[in-house]
């Protein structure tokens, strides 16, 4: 399903535009996977989301010389303008992936985080990748962001109200730079940013990523593992 702007300067149109000029970006790819819904921005840096969304759903924006962007929308926000700002991309940024991926079981409850706008089905309860630095990293600090991420289900998660599950709860999901854990992840949300030890690096060599999901804290008959799905893997050096 694709959309677009039929002529500019119509309606209230959402836009895209550079973070430091505030500029219209044209060209720029706007999509609603769960939907599979895409449209582009025109010269204004305007598109319209022709698309129906009925829960918290994630919209992703990319753009050659980009970083790229996602945002946890829903129907209300949807329905009014939004401006969404991109910052440009730096040289040693590297994206890791701008797929959606779901880890897990395929085994949740209606009450998991977001479990109605899963769109895929499960990869395993891990995710790795492997990816080149820049020479010069050791230099810069270094940051694995996630552009979004849903269906967690931990503690935390739920005592601030993120699902609605009651008799249970899942450990955060981990992650894991070069085979050492540098962060767990508590909470759903957009723009996660987690520093990267300098002593973990290895520039200009093979470097890897794993992303694994939590489990079922109380079931303890068998692994149950904690539906998650996130998208939009980058480094970006500052």
């Amino acid at each position: 399903m694709e959309g677009g702007v039929s002529k500019t300067g119509m309606g209230n149109l959402s836009r895209i535009v550079d973070s430091d000029t505030n500029l219209p970006v044209s060209g720029a790819r706007v999509s609603l996977p769960k939907e599979n819904f895409s449209t582009t921005t025109d010269d204004n840096g305007a598109f319209n989301l022709d698309a129906k969304i009925k829960d918290v759903t994630i919209m992703s924006v990319e753009k050659e010389g980009y970083r790229p962007f996602s945002l946890t929308i829903n129907e209300k926000i949807a329905a009014k303008p939004i401006v969404i700002g991109i910052e440009k991309s730096n040289v040693q940024d590297v994206v890791i992936s701008s797929e959606m991926f779901h880890l897990g079981d395929d085994n949740f409850s209606a009450n998991s985080a977001n479990s109605s706008e899963f769109k895929g089905k499960s990869i395993g309860p891990f995710y790795s990748k492997t990816f080149m630095i820049a020479a010069n990293a050791l230099t810069k600090k270094n940051y694995l962001v996630i552009g979004s991420i849903i269906g967690i289900d931990t503690l935390m998660a739920r005592s601030v109200r993120q699902n609605a599950v009651v008799n249970s709860f899942s450990s955060p999901p981990e992650i894991y730079f070069n085979g050492s854990k540098i962060a767990e992840i508590q909470l759903n949300g957009d723009g996660q940013r987690i520093m990267i030890p300098n002593r973990l690096l290895k520039p200009a060599q093979i470097n890897e990523i794993t992303i694994r999901t939590g489990r079922n804290m109380k079931q303890t008959a068998y692994i149950d593992y904690d539906d998650i799905e996130f998208m939009n893997l980058s480094i970006q050096s500052e």
